[in-house]
């Protein structure tokens, strides 16, 4: 690289053009790889790493809580001179590059020199795993900071990439995240450099302090981002669409039998266990066949129908409700299913969700019986036209035969768009799928 590379905001997914920057992973005028990640943007569904697009030193261009677009200046490389020595460029305070694993160091810099973080060293090849698996960002930098051999390691996503969840497996990282990687915002913004002056900085986008203090025993916390964009998409869900809730009632009888009978067999075979995400994701999925209108969605003035079923899942997290999506479910069996859920669970609470991961979906399912929900009318995920509530489980007393008995119940809630599904095919759907659940049978049937 003999010239100052910009590294610039990427198009992040279809209708997303603008994120926040939570944090720089690697501090100003440190020495970076090609691919190596560099920062953290959040956008209203995920948060994103931006990887180096070059070796070099890196000066930051935007400060951390920023809003940025997608075309922004993010960073800059600035090139490495042979034998290590960096380029001539204007020296840095040591507190513009000072970080939190170094205090003692950065109190020891004269101002008159460049720190020891602004002089680079050689950049040194990325470890590639065995047999050249591909490997996420996330999980190549926990390689690279704990000396794993990739080839140890087994990669769990798709076409076997290696997640960081893989790595933490292995015991190469522990589920907290290390010091390091939290956000070190300088203590001042670093002077331009002299071969490519930054842009003018944009305002800052962290939320304004509120008018007016809080009164005794509140506490004003800005909304994140996150929850800003969940509490616009369900206002948006009921100002655009005709939301209407049908309710059913399942006896679960079968499928706890079902699951009782077959679960360590299951989970021995699998190495997943048993739930009730893949029984109901099975038995929606037979009912969308007989009720495409539930998998399709209005565009405009048309209607589109779509033959594969994406089908979403609904996660809780410390971050507010994440939906992310497992793709073409109709081609999956249980085990499948499972997996691709409890994988995609772990990823949500982890943060570490790619955008192809959270956008797509078809049809939704969200599970309040986890909390103790007896019964609820769920909210659209727009532009989808139908999402399944699932709720607790309950022995009641119910007629079966002209005779009273106890089963384990649980209502089931279908909120639809009532645009372009009719009342009569959203009761019909929710029958099929009390039918799929009542006799687990019929699904392997498909009758």
């Amino acid at each position: 690289m003999s010239a100052v590379t910009e590294v610039k905001v990427p198009r992040l997914a279809e209708s997303i053009s603008e994120a926040v920057l939570v944090e720089w992973l690697k501090p100003e005028g440190s020495t970076v790889r090609m691919d190596e990640p560099i920062a953290t943007l959040e956008t209203d569904k995920a948060a994103v790493e931006i990887a180096a697009t070059e070796a070099g030193v890196l000066r930051h261009a935007r400060n951390v809580g920023e809003t940025v677009h997608v075309g922004d200046v993010l960073a800059r490389l600035e090139p490495v001179a042979a034998g290590g020595a960096q380029a001539p460029a204007t020296a840095l305070p040591a507190s513009a590059t000072m970080t939190r694993a170094e205090p003692a160091k950065a109190a020891d810099a004269k101002p008159a020199a460049a720190p020891a973080a602004a002089v680079p060293t050689p950049p040194t090849p990325s470890k590639q795993p065995a047999g050249n698996a591909p490997t996420g960002p996330a999980a190549r930098r926990l390689i690279e900071e704990h000396g794993v051999n990739p080839a140890d390691i087994a990669g769990t996503g798709r076409g076997g990439r290696i997640l960081k969840e893989d790595v933490e497996r292995l015991g190469a990282a522990s589920p907290a995240a290390p010091a390091d990687a939290a956000p070190a915002t300088p203590a001042s913004p670093a002077p331009p450099a002299a071969t490519a002056p930054p842009a003018p900085a944009r305002p800052s986008a962290a939320p304004a302090a509120p008018a007016v203090a809080a009164s005794a025993g509140e506490r004003i916390v800005p909304m994140t981002r996150l929850r800003q964009r969940i509490a616009e998409r369900l206002v948006l869900a009921q100002h655009t669409a005709a939301i209407l809730t049908t309710f059913n009632e399942i006896d679960m009888s079968a499928v706890l039998a079902a699951r009782q009978k077959y679960k360590d067999a299951f989970e021995q075979k699998h190495g997943v266990r048993l739930g009730f995400m893949s029984f109901f994701g099975r038995a929606c999925i037979q009912a969308l066949r007989e009720i495409p209108e539930l998998n399709a969605e209005i565009r405009g003035t048309d209607m589109v129908y779509r033959d594969a079923v994406h089908l979403g899942v609904a996660v809780g997290t410390e971050r507010g409700l994440i939906v992310p999506v497992v793709h073409n479910a109709q081609a999956m069996g249980f085990a499948a299913i499972e997996r691709e859920i409890v994988r995609l669970a772990m990823r949500a609470r982890d943060n570490t969700l790619s955008l192809d991961e959270l956008v797509g979906g078809t049809f939704t399912v969200t599970n309040g019986g986890v909390y103790g929900s007896l019964l609820s009318t769920p909210i659209l995920n727009p532009p989808q036209s139908g999402i399944l509530g699932m709720h607790k489980i309950e022995k009641r007393p119910i007629v079966i035969n002209d005779q009273v008995v106890v089963r384990p119940m649980m209502y089931v809630a279908l909120s639809y768009d009532h645009r372009i599904v009719d009342g009569e095919q959203a009761v019909t759907f929710l029958v099929r799928v009390k039918e799929q659940l009542e006799a687990p049978e019929r699904m392997l049937l498909e009758v």
